[in-house]
């Protein structure tokens, strides 16, 4: 059986709008283009399949034309949803997507918020296997504590990624040292680095967040097109440069640098392979519009054999 990549977070609908520049308060714009598509914890998933890994949504999703457009996305990239749905329909996130390339969320959440223990101990990933949570998981609430019980439940050999999210900071301490202590990848975003560092030295920040982890974690620190940190116990953290491209969204870029560095994790890779990879990943989905914009397998190899 192949590796397998257990996806818990959520998965929403994302409605992009394109804009030049975000109103004042009070103010109004005009879209030059909107799009409704699967967006959040969708953006991972669509990255890891491309890569070529199994993956299976054990994420809750609910009823309703949200809930619909979410499985009909998962069944056509190939993706087992894990649970039946829930009565409530699924959340949607507003993306405002400025001329910078820069993008603004307000979010509505729903049903994949109610994920309980239950039906997480239902998942039984197998020794090898990933699981993938996100700090949203994480923000205080029962889901939250159910979540925190099942990560300290499983099995040695199973490993688990953590994407902190920019709401890391409303995270509750406990809950993050207690999840991290369990993280044998995390990846994060400079500024999350910072937030919970308290430094802006990111080479320092990388150094002490891998002593957080497990012992044989490996830490991969995002820093836009500079490319990536990666850290592991046993070295100094090391810069893996990032690729020039011409950005046009950078909407779900750190998603498509998770899903592919985890994927080429699952398929053998060492860290600093991975990173490599997992920059060219988001540098392609940076030129594309949308928030699934991750290449595929082919897409990924010969964007790198250009570079070579």
């Amino acid at each position: 059986m192949s590796v397998r990549l257990h996806h818990v977070g959520p998965v929403i609908i994302d409605v992009v709008m394109t804009v030049e520049h975000l109103p004042e308060p009070g103010g109004d714009t005009f879209a030059s283009s909107a799009r409704t598509v699967p967006g959040g914890g969708f953006n991972v998933i669509a990255a890891a399949t491309r890569a070529g890994m199994e993956v299976v949504y054990g994420g809750a999703h609910g009823k309703g034309p949200h809930g619909d457009l979410v499985r009909a996305a998962l069944r056509d990239a190939g993706v087992v949803c894990a649970h039946p749905p829930r009565p409530r329909d699924t959340g949607f996130c507003v993306a405002l997507v400025d001329s910078s390339a820069e993008r603004t969320f307000v979010t509505h959440l729903g049903a994949e918020t109610d994920l309980p223990l239950a039906d997480l101990r239902a998942l039984r990933p197998a020794e090898g296997d990933f699981v993938y949570t996100v700090g949203y998981s994480l923000l205080p609430g029962q889901r939250a504590d159910e979540l925190v019980t099942w990560i300290g439940e499983l099995p040695q050999g199973v490993r688990l990624v953590l994407d902190p999210a920019p709401v890391v900071g409303d995270v509750p301490t406990g809950t993050l040292a207690t999840v991290l202590a369990r993280t044998d990848v995390l990846s994060l975003s400079a500024a999350e680095a910072v937030t919970v560092t308290g430094t802006a030295d990111l080479h320092a920040a990388a150094a002490m967040l891998v002593k957080r982890v497990a012992p044989d974690g490996v830490v991969v620190l995002r820093d836009s097109a500079e490319g990536c940190l990666v850290a592991t116990r046993d070295a100094e953290p090391v810069r893996v440069p990032g690729f020039a491209v011409e950005a046009v969204d950078t909407n779900g870029a750190g998603d498509a640098h998770v899903g592919v560095f985890t994927a080429a994790l699952a398929s053998g890779s060492s860290p600093w392979e991975a990173a490599r990879r997992a920059n060219a990943g988001a540098a392609l989905a940076v030129t594309r519009p949308g928030p699934a914009t991750s290449p595929t397998r082919e897409e990924l190899e010969g964007f790198l054999s250009a570079r070579e």
